[in-house]
């Protein structure tokens, strides 16, 4: 629900000459995630795909693994219908444990949630192992990656000012894409679809997205059980020692038809290179 993109009048320069128009801008809102009832954080966000969001950032939590966790999803506002689409109800099974002490947050769409607590968290929260996936990638499928997911970022086209998480099987075939202005929620919001779909864990699969690889972002792949997480620049040391301690696969600068690999390189298959020097 809600707008994605909105026209604004801007004084555009250029080359000396000034002139007034229309540019199309991308929509950042609020978003309220509640648990039963009970907020449990608020996240900047482009609307569309809420549903997702929510429960995917559920499933980084370490609180949802799969479909039948839950019950219902629905836009609330203290148990009326919420005009704004900005607060989002999950209702989740009797078997689902909602710890007491659940936290409550802020997530920005600059940089999300991270830090000690997060990382303790995903130590002691990821239900399924990376390590022991067998999945293989071509250095060539990766390196093609970043324009597939730019094709088909409509929003992106409009505003150049949305990020996107694609999802990718191990041979390029394309299974979901999101966009939003923050990082952490497009990928939030695969993670969703993945749950609703009933795949978790999302073994065998490659995770691309734009931008930076941080911390957050390799919590949230390795909470959904993704082997492969390849980004078009580079990733923060935090993101590859846990990369490392996750048993994933990390490529970075992943443009241009190159890419250099942090973490798992042996899941990359590499051509041989043809020398006709000899």
């Amino acid at each position: 629900m809600g707008r994605r993109s909105d026209r604004r009048r801007v004084l555009r320069l250029r080359a000396g000459a000034t002139s007034s128009r229309g540019d199309s801008l991308a929509v950042e809102e609020p978003m309220e995630i509640r648990v039963g009832g009970r907020q449990v954080a608020v996240t900047m966000r482009t609307p569309g795909d809420d549903f997702e969001l929510a429960t995917g950032f559920l499933v980084s939590e370490g609180m949802l693994t799969a479909a039948r966790d839950v019950v219902a999803v629905r836009y609330c506002a203290s148990g009326r219908p919420d005009r704004t689409y900005n607060q989002v109800d999950v209702t989740v099974a009797a078997h689902v444990a909602v710890p007491d002490d659940a936290r409550r947050l802020f997530v920005s769409s600059a940089c999300g949630v991270c830090g000690k607590d997060s990382l303790d968290q995903v130590r002691t929260s990821a239900r399924w192992s990376v390590a022991d996936d067998p999945a293989r990638v071509s250095s060539t499928l990766l390196a093609g990656l970043p324009d597939r997911l730019r094709a088909g970022q409509a929003v992106f086209e409009r505003t150049g000012g949305l990020h996107a998480a694609g999802l990718f099987t191990a041979n390029g075939d394309l299974l979901c894409l999101r966009e939003d202005v923050g990082r952490h929620n497009a990928v939030d919001k695969v993670v969703g679809w993945a749950l609703a779909a009933d795949r978790l864990p999302l073994r065998g699969c490659i995770l691309q997205v734009s931008g930076r690889l941080s911390f957050e972002l390799v919590q949230k792949a390795w909470m959904a059980g993704v082997p492969v997480l390849s980004a078009v620049s580079a990733p923060s040391t935090l993101a590859v020692d846990l990369a490392v301690e996750a048993g994933m696969t990390v490529a970075g600068f992943v443009r241009d038809g190159g890419m250099n690999i942090y973490a798992g390189a042996e899941r990359v298959d590499v051509p041989v290179a043809d020398d006709r020097s000899a």
